[in-house]
């Protein structure tokens, strides 16, 4: 066993500790938001991914993430983590195993996010399907050629945290799962309200939390580029806080609980990719952006386009990844990140006059959109496939997908109506 930086393995193993801890708190943002009828089956179509996300990561999906030199993915020569660690603890600091515990926890919460766009209609085993195909079709190909030796790492396009990988990759999909579902019964003819404001902020500040070690652990080590990302997160998700308030006080007088949830998220969402790249300022500027940005699409495009994106996962992290993605192509600066010859900024952006970056990261969201339009029409046919269909029946939404999917009740001593 080689020498390692005890240091850095004890700060990589608490951020992924707190990473893993988001996707629990994404479970209580998406169940606040929904119908209490909803509740449990929304919180378990998060959850659940720990447990399969888990497991396909040992068996294969670390091996296809990060193993050999392929353009678009990697091999299975570390299939169920079949690591020789005095051989390949160099490429992936503080060592291999430890990465992997790190990368891990991104692989559980990206499917669970595309979950909110499918809300209180899709069945939870085509849920479980879907995820299934999905994490090996869109992730794992995206996490290799970003992070793994690619050709998008290749072309020295950024990505420092998975504002591509795990944003506009969930983004989008979340689109066209939503698309290829169709809209919750009286979709555009009812209002829906969240059925608990506490879980929703209680979830959001779970995130925040998580947000921390999701973007300071990418530093791989406890040193100075991981305080620097620690702060632009910090900046990007008060700033979008704010933002989304002021929209509110502004739109409708009166600000919010749940837009003040929602605008931190944003704000975490969008600097992710970023967060290693760019000055403090230009977080502060990202944050401030991401709000009006999403706001439109939430409220304009979504509503012109009538898509039923129920818990807006793609309008908060698809919009906020590219976005996000943008920013990066904009802010970047050579002096943030010198670690290696894959992951160092190679050209400042394009407000320091140099276009190269902006436009690969513009490359990038193309190249990651179609992957993800590919990859989820893919699965959804697949789950179509081996599930029968993917929609409860009318009964059972009208019902509430926690007792027809479930047999649980999140209260059971309510009777009143939702």
């Amino acid at each position: 066993m080689s020498s390692i930086n005890t240091g850095d393995v004890a700060w990589m193993l608490t951020a992924s500790a707190m990473v893993l801890l988001m996707t629990p708190g994404l479970a209580f943002f998406y169940g606040g938001m929904v119908k209490r009828k909803n509740v449990i089956n929304t919180m378990m179509s998060s959850a659940f991914m720990i447990g399969l996300g888990s497991i396909l990561w040992v068996l294969i999906g670390f091996s296809l993430s990060f193993s050999g030199d392929g353009l678009f993915i990697g091999n299975l020569r570390w299939i169920g983590m079949n690591l020789t660690e005095t051989v390949d603890s160099a490429r992936y600091l503080p060592n291999t195993v430890t990465f992997a515990i790190f990368q891990m926890m991104f692989a559980i919460i990206t499917p669970a996010l595309i979950s909110g766009a499918v809300a209180e209609r899709m069945r939870f085993s085509s849920l479980f399907v879907f995820a299934t195909v999905w994490m090996i079709v869109v992730y794992y190909p995206l996490a290799h050629m970003v992070w793994g030796g690619g050709f998008l790492q290749q072309l020295g396009v950024l990505d420092f945290a998975g504002g591509l990988v795990v944003h506009v990759s969930s983004g989008i999909s979340a689109l066209v799962a939503a698309i290829w579902l169709g809209g919750r019964k009286n979709f555009g003819k009812a209002k829906y309200h969240p059925h608990n404001v506490p879980f929703v902020f209680l979830g959001a500040s779970l995130l925040w939390f998580g947000w921390f070690g999701f973007n300071a652990g990418s530093a791989g080590a406890a040193n100075e580029l991981a305080i620097h990302s620690f702060i632009t997160t910090n900046t990007s998700g008060a700033a979008a806080m704010l933002s989304w308030l002021l929209i509110e006080k502004i739109k409708t007088g009166r600000p919010t609980l749940v837009g003040l949830s929602t605008g931190m998220v944003l704000g975490l969402a969008t600097v992710t990719q970023a967060s290693g790249y760019v000055p403090i300022w230009a977080a502060l500027i990202i944050g401030l952006l991401a709000s009006p940005i999403a706001y439109f699409f939430i409220s304009v495009v979504k509503n012109r386009f009538n898509y039923d994106d129920s818990l807006d996962a793609f309008g908060c992290h698809g919009i906020g990844g590219i976005w996000g993605a943008i920013a990066t192509g904009l802010f970047a600066h050579k002096g943030f990140n010198p670690v290696s010859s894959l992951d160092a900024v190679r050209w400042n952006g394009l407000v320091y006059g140099e276009t190269t970056l902006f436009l690969r990261q513009l490359l990038s969201i193309v190249v990651t959109a179609g992957l993800a339009i590919v990859g989820t029409l893919f699965a959804l046919w697949i789950a179509q496939l081996l599930t029968g269909k993917l929609r409860v029946s009318a009964r059972d939404e009208d019902r509430g997908l926690d007792l027809a999917e479930h047999d649980e009740s999140a209260y059971p001593a309510y009777n009143g109506l939702d």
